[in-house]
Parts: structure tokens; C-alpha cells; sequence
């Protein structure tokens, strides 16, 4: 017998499903939580487990009818769905509950499906090839940029210039005398003030100055201009170390600088190949979206958008700060992350028609491959992991994921290379 009453269309992505239990089910199961509530309950003047059940129902029946949705719900909602065959991308928003003596129990499911992308051409993507080695030349800029990263500032007698590191101290110019606050920078610093820069150059220690800044206005404010001074205290240069079997020595217990050399030529290569497949995987990813649009299920983006201010608010804490004091407009940020939210839903779910299209299927020593591979990585065991995933719900996510990695390096004719989806693997919380 169907419990299914309708299925209709309720927007983009969306399907309203009408399901009906039978009035026997829910006398049956009204009568079964209406004995267990008897069993528990403690009345004046009764013994516990002796109260009467009419008793028991009257005192008890909005509990009683709570506990018989929240058992017939889930159960009769999993049996629509299998019914009718659906896919749904979110738990079901359960609305017009109608729940009445001696008759039917009737709910209204609410459900976000896959878009129904008919995935045309597959082929023919203009997907940037894989960098070739490092040169001999990028490995020299590196080495020079890790001097650079080491070597310590040292006091020098010559005029500030670009590269130079200055330390002065620095004042506005306002009507209350306020103290000058020491500042340290390097001149040219993108991230310093042009006018600050350029104000110190050719200075040395002891050598004052002055500038003015103009900055725009906040909201209705008009741009203003504000006037500071400047004494230069000292001029700094870096002391880059020798490239020699010493610095080897001291930076990785290396025994020669030829070993510090292959070692980082190795990981330049490893670096240069991720990002080369991560540019060939947005490149096709962007073309796949363009050759397939459609519409995408408001709630996952919606969900999409959350995690991904969530991941960004960890980040903030990660580096010391506090977002719930960061001075941040959280739904204007959310505004702006949406595109990429979108963006990211869009991938995932085209993924997903490729994988259905092509029967691409994750063979289970990979799986287990992978679960191994990120318990070690979180110092647990496999076993622990698979567990804690699959209580979480999140266990057929990753096989989810892992699916999508050989959909996309099937379309891009390397299906011996891992993926590096915009997206993390599950962790054992």
C-alpha cells in the first residue's frame, strides 16, 4: 500500500511530498507510547505503573502524540522516499501535520533534489598542461628568498632606500600633543603608506620630516587630509648568510649546500605540480559549469555558505583573534562568499551526474586506502575513524567525495593523479 498521497514540484530543486500513515499504525503506536508513559508516570493517590490509562492519556497526550510523530515521521518519511525513488540533498522540512483520533496521520515533506542535468559534451576541455620541472632559475629565487627569510636586520650608515628597514617614530599632527609611537618598516612595503615610504627615503638616523596623507572618508564622511611628522631612528639593512655547507648544516642537518639545494628543488617540483593540477582542475571545473548550468538547491548553498564562514571564523581564531570581536559585517561577507558557495555546490553536484553517467564507482581498497591514510594523519585508528564518521553520518560523504576525485580526473584523461577539490576531508571530531 503507497503512503505516498502527491509529489509535486515546489520550486527550484524542490519536491512537496504528502504522506499518509495508516490509522491503524497510529492507534497502534499511540497505544504502545501511551502504555510506556503509564509505566513511568507518578500521580497522587497511584501507585507508579498503576495509574489508569485513560488517566495517563488525558494527563500525558501532548507528550504522548510527540513521541508518536517523532517515531512515525522518520519512519514514514524513509518509506516515501524509497517509494518514490527520490534523492534528497537535505533533511526534509516536515510541515501541515495532521494528527487526529481513529484517523490518518498525514505530513508534508519538503525536500531539495538534484538539479536534472542532461551533460552534453564531456570532451574537448582547453585545460592548461602540467608545468614542466623546476628551473635553474626559480630555484635561484627561492634560495634567495629563503636568505632573505633568515637573515637578521643589522644597523647601517647610509641613507633609507627601498629594501631597507627603517625604525622611527611617528606623530600626527593635531591640536592635543600627542606622543610619537615607534614604528618599524620596510621601505616599499606594499602594505606601508606610499607617502611614508617616500617620505623616509634618502633619510638616516637622527633626520626628521614630515607628510601629508590623504585618506577617503567613512560612510557620509568627506575625504580628509591629516598631516604627521617623522624621526627616523635607525636605517637597517639584512645580512643575508653564505650559501655554504654551514647554512646547509643549520637549516636541515644538511651535509653539504649541493643536498639543501635538491632538497628544496624536490619540493619546489612536488609544489609546482599540485598547483599545476589545481589550475588545470579549475579550468575544466569552470567550463563544466559554463557548458551545464541550472538551477541549485537554495539550502545547500545556503548550508555551503555557512561552512564556509565557519571555516573562515576558525581561521581568525587560529591566528590569535577573537571573530566575535573582529570588526567584521557578517552577512555582508556572506553576501560576497555566495558566487563562490555557488560555485563550489555547482561543481559538486555536476560531479556527481558524471560519476552516475560514466558508472564510476570507488573501488573499496581505495576507500580503505583513504580512511587509513586520514587516521594516520589524525593519529587515530582506521577502525576509530570509520566509526566516528559513520555515527556522524559523514562516512558516505567521503565515498561521496572520493567518487567526484575520479569523476573529475577521468575528464581529465589522469586517472592515476589525486584530486584537490575545493572541498576538506571529513576529521574525526
Amino acid at each position: 500500500m503507497s503512503v505516498v498521497l502527491s509529489v509535486e514540484e515546489a520550486g527550484p530543486c524542490q519536491k512537496r511530498l504528502r504522506v499518509e500513515v495508516p490509522a491503524a499504525t497510529v492507534e497502534a503506536e499511540t497505544a504502545r507510547v501511551a502504555s510506556e508513559y503509564r509505566g513511568r508516570a507518578q500521580l497522587p493517590g497511584f501507585r507508579k505503573g498503576k495509574v489508569p490509562l485513560e488517566i495517563v492519556r488525558k494527563r500525558f497526550g501532548e507528550e504522548i502524540n510527540q513521541e508518536v510523530l517523532d517515531r512515525l515521521v522518520p519512519r514514514y518519511w524513509r518509506q516515501a522516499q524509497a517509494e518514490t525513488e527520490i534523492d534528497p540533498l537535505t533533511p526534509p522540512t516536515v510541515e501541515d501535520v495532521s494528527l487526529l483520533a481513529r484517523a490518518p496521520l498525514t505530513f508534508t515533506a519538503l525536500v531539495e533534489v538534484r538539479p536534472d542535468f542532461e551533460l552534453g559534451n564531456l570532451e574537448e576541455f582547453e585545460i592548461p598542461p602540467l608545468p614542466g620541472g623546476v628551473t635553474d632559475e626559480e630555484l635561484a629565487r627561492s634560495l634567495e628568498d629563503m636568505r632573505r627569510s633568515i637573515a637578521p636586520w643589522v644597523d647601517v650608515e647610509v641613507p633609507a632606500a627601498q629594501g631597507l628597514l627603517v625604525e622611527a617614530r611617528l606623530a600626527e599632527v593635531t591640536d592635543e600633543e600627542d606622543e610619537p609611537q615607534p614604528v618599524a618598516f620596510e621601505v616599499g612595503d606594499p602594505n606601508v603608506w606610499e607617502e611614508l615610504s617616500l617620505e623616509v627615503t634618502g633619510k638616516t638616523a637622527g633626520q626628521k620630516g614630515a607628510f601629508t596623507r590623504q585618506e577617503p572618508g567613512e560612510g557620509d564622511e568627506e575625504p580628509r587630509a591629516r598631516a604627521y611628522t617623522l624621526e627616523v631612528t635607525a636605517v637597517k639593512e639584512r645580512e643575508l648568510p653564505e650559501l655554504d655547507d654551514e647554512l646547509a648544516a643549520k637549516l636541515g642537518k644538511f651535509e653539504s649546500i649541493d643536498q639543501l639545494k635538491s632538497d628544496m628543488r624536490a619540493r619546489l617540483e612536488v609544489a609546482k605540480q599540485q598547483e599545476g593540477r589545481r589550475m588545470r582542475e579549475r579550468a575544466l571545473l569552470d567550463q563544466l559549469r559554463q557548458r551545464n548550468p541550472g538551477d541549485l538547491p537554495p539550502g545547500v548553498v545556503e548550508a555551503e555558505t555557512r561552512q564556509m564562514l565557519t571555516d573562515y571564523a576558525e581561521n581568525l581564531g587560529s591566528r590569535g583573534i577573537d571573530p566575535a570581536k573582529a570588526d567584521i559585517d557578517w552577512q555582508e561577507l556572506a553576501d560576497q562568499i555566495q558566487p563562490q558557495a555557488e560555485g563550489r555546490v555547482h561543481a559538486r553536484l555536476l560531479l556527481d551526474a558524471v560519476a552516475a553517467k560514466e558508472a564510476i564507482e570507488v573501488p573499496e581498497d581505495q576507500f580503505e586506502a583513504t580512511l587509513a591514510s586520514l587516521a594516520r594523519a589524525q593519529g587515530t585508528s582506521a577502525a576509530q575513524l570509520r566509526q566516528a564518521l559513520d555515527r556522524d553520518g559523514r562516512l558516505l560523504e567521503l565515498r561521496a567525495q572520493l567518487r567526484r576525485e575520479r569523476a573529475l580526473s577521468r575528464l581529465l584523461g589522469d586517472d592515476d593523479n589525486p584530486s584537490a577539490l575545493e572541498s576538506s576531508a571529513p576529521k574525526e571530531e
